[in-house]
């Protein structure tokens, strides 16, 4: 079973969509069992970071996710979560990826949203995808280039767009929303 961890954040039907897609059962859960015990997890997100760690904390479920041993995959806020700190909120994260959260400089553009390509791809959620092509975005927030990094965007500046780190993986992108492209990513993700 594929865990979608629920904790008050957007885009989790679009997740789950795409995962009925791709054949997948999931459940969306904030219960520990059931989480500890699925064979994936995705932690989804569309929100503000420092409501979401609330929740997490709440329930104790920022210390159970940094610890969880089977692949984890941390979508948009999830990937900003899985970092060291946000500037959104002032927040203190789950400090998988020693990386911070900063709001892109400048107004007129923030945010950024719609197709925009990678570089720089390393993983194996990237097999099969190739450098340049595009995925979604939407975010007002990045994280900073780190060697944690497994693929970059650039807008306005370089930031990341996935990251690694043992069993977590992470996309700044939406992969639910990102056509054939987005689906393979969590085809990979999936079948690791």
């Amino acid at each position: 079973m594929i865990a979608i961890i629920k904790y008050n954040a957007g885009n989790i039907r679009s997740v789950e969509n795409a995962l009925s897609r791709l054949g997948y059962k999931c459940s969306v859960t904030d219960d520990r069992d059931e989480i500890m015990n699925a064979e994936k997890v995705i932690l989804p997100g569309v929100g503000e970071a420092s409501s979401a760690m609330n929740y997490l904390r709440e329930r104790k479920l920022d210390m159970l996710i940094a610890s969880l041993s089977q692949p984890v995959l941390g979508i948009c806020l999830g990937l900003q979560l899985m970092c060291s700190y946000s500037e959104e909120g002032k927040t203190r994260c789950l400090d998988i990826f020693d990386a911070a959260v900063k709001l892109f400089p400048g107004t007129d553009k923030v945010p950024h949203m719609g197709w925009n390509n990678f570089n720089s791809l390393k993983g194996e959620i990237f097999n099969g995808i190739s450098p340049g092509d595009d995925v979604y975005y939407v975010h007002s927030y990045y994280a900073e280039v780190c060697p944690c990094t497994s693929a970059i965007c650039s807008y306005i500046l370089p930031f990341s767009a996935a990251m690694k780190k043992d069993n977590f993986y992470a996309t700044q992108f939406h992969p639910e929303k990102s056509a054939d492209i987005g689906e393979r990513i969590l085809k990979n993700f999936l079948e690791l």
